[in-house]
């Protein structure tokens, strides 16, 4: 077995346990987050099929937008999943059968693909290349050079939807002690401090005169 089958099985596996971990992890959270791990070995895979294209794809466009957008989303939506997991249980038969006839039908899909695919690359109608082809060299001097106003383009407005989604998330905390410094600023002395005038509710006790002098003739 050499390098690249040993690195098949490991980003395959991985991948596997990334996607079941999606659908049993308890946080909405850590489902997200395991998605993305799900979406990193995935391009990792296209990566070693030398197909650079969609695997670079896949990250910028599920690692580097969508699934942060969904990791904020979530966030937001601050979902209760003790009323969500109700009833788990009671679907999941129907679920897991469900999911067996698409396993199946892919299965039939891709085993019946395979064979007609030849391993010659003029038999595809496709040309040979030269040894020192570089794809992602190729791909890269397309982003950057055509296509390099629209990246910018899109990157500016992936940025807006990220502060956009930072904004909507950001809640005020109700025990944070935290001032308003405009509020200090226009401030007036009248609103932190009235002088209520209050008649006296009690009359003061009559003191001997006596003992007044006495206390004064004892002092030193």
């Amino acid at each position: 077995m050499d390098y690249q089958t040993g690195f098949f099985y490991l980003f395959a596996a991985v991948l596997l346990f990334a996607g079941y971990r999606v659908i049993t992890a308890r946080n909405p959270v850590h489902a997200v987050l395991y998605l993305m791990l799900a979406f990193s070995q995935a391009s990792a895979l296209w990566l070693l099929l030398k197909a650079e294209f969609l695997g670079i794809t896949l990250v910028l466009v599920y690692l580097g937008a969508v699934m942060v957008l969904f990791l904020f989303v979530v966030m937001m939506l601050d979902i209760n999943m003790d009323s969500v997991r109700q009833g788990f249980w009671k679907h999941f038969p129907l679920a897991a059968l469900l999911g067996a006839f698409v396993a199946a039908e892919l299965i039939a899909v891709l085993w019946a693909g395979f064979p007609s695919v030849s391993g010659s690359p003029d038999a595809a109608g496709v040309g040979v290349n030269a040894a020192n082809y570089s794809n992602t060299r190729e791909l890269g001097l397309l982003l950057y050079t055509e296509y390099l106003y629209p990246i910018e383009v899109a990157a500016v407005i992936l940025l807006v939807a990220m502060i956009a989604a930072i904004a909507l998330t950001l809640r005020q905390r109700k025990d944070s002690k935290a001032i308003n410094p405009s509020l200090q600023v226009h401030v007036r002395a009248s609103d932190r401090l009235v002088v209520v005038p209050m008649g006296a509710t009690q009359k003061a006790a009559p003191v001997a005169v006596e003992s007044v002098t006495a206390e004064e003739g004892k002092k030193p």
